[in-house]
């Protein structure tokens, strides 16, 4: 049923929040699940709605007007409250939850991901998900312009003051190299000796896991010969299997790549140790108790999937790996 003239609607809210944090229709179309028509269609109605031009759409990208900078902050407010409101029904009863909008980090897309959805679906028989999947800086814009309504990702520092956050593991970053190098043709030999014999295949540094390593090594003031920056653990992987060089990783990047397993042997870090913690975000007081309750259930899920997994390769680990 279309809507009447003249009538503010929660939807067309949405598309206006979304057209102002995008900068453009087919973008805020995109990020809303609607066509570049519904998207103007709806703006049009806003806008006369309100008695007044909120976008200037000509321009590129769209910006507000002086009015439409006044409607946004009162915008977000009703998208809060709306979204407080729903929160609250779905945590008083979980089956009435009829949308959630998780973001996951590639690492967890193979096992975590499809088995914390399939036990959510179980409680939210009504519910529709949509599952965003990629590098944890892409998540957090995702989640700061409100696309999504949780996130697992790294942790990238300080979190902003409107984030809730539930960490969920820590784990260190590891050595991998092609089988037999260490162990067989340089045994007793110097490790970092040893592998300063073949490139460092780099995590690449557009994504903050690449920085942090890169960052930790000119921290021990090692400069080690690398040819290759590569964002893909299975590519990287698959070079150090056929002895192009070494890398470095963490127990769940390893996981991930399992077709590799045999070809590689795994150390802790020749140098000082490095880690990181992945935890889940949300708006806070915005989603309730939700986050909390997803959060456990991936912790149930990562001693399972991961932690368990992970020793059994690498015994090693002990403590290094761990749920928090």
């Amino acid at each position: 049923m279309p809507d009447s003239p003249g009538k503010i609607t929660l939807w067309g809210i949405e598309i206006f929040i979304a057209t102002a944090d995008e900068g453009s229709i087919s973008a805020a179309a995109r990020r809303v699940g609607a066509s570049a028509s519904a998207v103007s269609q709806q703006l049009t109605s806003l806008e006369a709605a309100v008695g007044a031009t909120l976008l200037n759409r000509s321009t590129r990208p769209v910006s507000l007007t002086p009015a439409g900078a006044m409607f946004r902050r009162r915008a977000q407010v009703i998208q809060n409250e709306a979204e407080q409101a729903r929160a609250e029904l779905a945590t008083s009863d979980l089956s009435t939850l009829t949308s959630f909008r998780l973001g996951m980090i590639e690492d967890f897309d193979a096992d975590v991901t499809p088995a914390l959805l399939s036990d959510m679906a179980t409680d939210l028989s009504h519910c529709q998900f949509l599952l965003e999947t990629g590098a944890s800086h892409k998540l957090f814009g995702l989640l700061d312009s409100r696309a999504l309504d949780v996130i697992v990702a790294a942790d990238m520092g300080a979190a902003a003051s409107w984030m809730e956050v539930h960490p969920l593991m820590e784990e260190p970053f590891i050595a991998a190299v092609p089988k037999g190098l260490v162990s067989e043709r340089f045994q007793g030999a110097d490790f970092i000796d040893t592998l300063g014999e073949l490139p460092l295949i780099q995590y690449t540094a557009r994504h903050v896991m690449g920085r942090v390593i890169a960052a930790h090594l000119a921290r021990q003031n090692l400069r080690l010969s690398h040819r290759f920056e590569l964002d893909s653990y299975h590519a990287i992987m698959a070079m150090v299997a056929q002895g192009a060089g070494w890398t470095i990783l963490t127990p769940l990047g390893f996981l991930r790549a399992q077709r590799f397993h045999d070809g590689l042997d795994l150390f802790p870090l020749p140098f000082a140790p490095l880690s990181r913690t992945i935890s889940l975000h949300a708006r806070q007081d915005v989603l309730g108790d939700m986050p909390g309750q997803v959060a456990e259930r991936l912790r149930g899920l990562l001693r399972q999937l991961t932690i368990e997994q992970a020793r059994l390769h690498m015994p090693w680990l002990g403590d290094s790996l761990r749920l928090l």
